[in-house]
């Protein structure tokens, strides 16, 4: 089982910026939805600065808790500012990553990035951003996985017998998510609480 820091978890249960821009300027996707984890950032740009940025995220915790970690770093800075988040920086503001999830602080700075570098190309061209579909994402087993710690769950369940979260399943994106939590923070979409 994985240890996360009470930030990552508290970004993971909490996440901040999670969701669509009606209409970005720019729009950064990476990730590969065949093997996994998928992040998408869009952003707002006045004056040079990021005035506003939404993500949406598919994959584990730590993903989630990078994206949202990613964008309360980026909010506010100049372009040029934001283009100096790295990895490490994320990594360290969330209080360190377990080793097997490292990469995740990689696809979030680099979806921050490519979004950036999208809008840079859309002001040579004209051509507005749109929000991206949502891709369905094929894990091979890894949704039997807890995503708030990574525990071997049971297909079936909708509870984890390690950390004792419950879920729910977003009825947008699929994915299990928090219970009490109102918005999935795979896709932002509100979850149906069961009755």
């Amino acid at each position: 089982m994985a240890l996360y820091s009470d930030k990552v978890m508290d970004h993971f249960m909490n996440p901040r910026n999670v969701g669509d821009l009606e209409k970005p300027d720019g729009v950064g996707e990476v990730g590969n939805p065949t093997c996994g984890d998928m992040m998408t950032f869009m952003i707002s740009v006045k004056d040079d600065r990021i005035a506003d940025i939404r993500f949406k995220t598919f994959g584990c915790g730590a993903a989630i808790a990078v994206s949202s970690m990613v964008s309360e770093m980026a909010l506010g800075k100049t372009l040029d500012e934001a283009m100096e988040i790295t990895n490490e920086m994320v990594a360290e503001e969330l209080g360190g990553l377990p080793t097997n999830k490292l990469h995740c602080s990689n696809l979030g700075a680099d979806a921050l990035h490519a979004a950036i570098e999208d809008y840079r190309k859309r002001l040579e061209t004209g051509e507005p951003a749109e929000v991206p579909e949502l891709h369905e994402v094929k894990r091979s087993g890894k949704d039997k996985q807890c995503p708030y710690c990574d525990a071997d769950i049971d297909a079936s369940s909708m509870l984890c017998n390690s950390c004792k979260t419950s879920f729910d399943t977003c009825p947008h994106c699929g994915k299990i998510a928090d219970r009490s939590r109102e918005k999935c923070p795979h896709c932002g979409a509100s979850i149906h609480k069961h009755g």
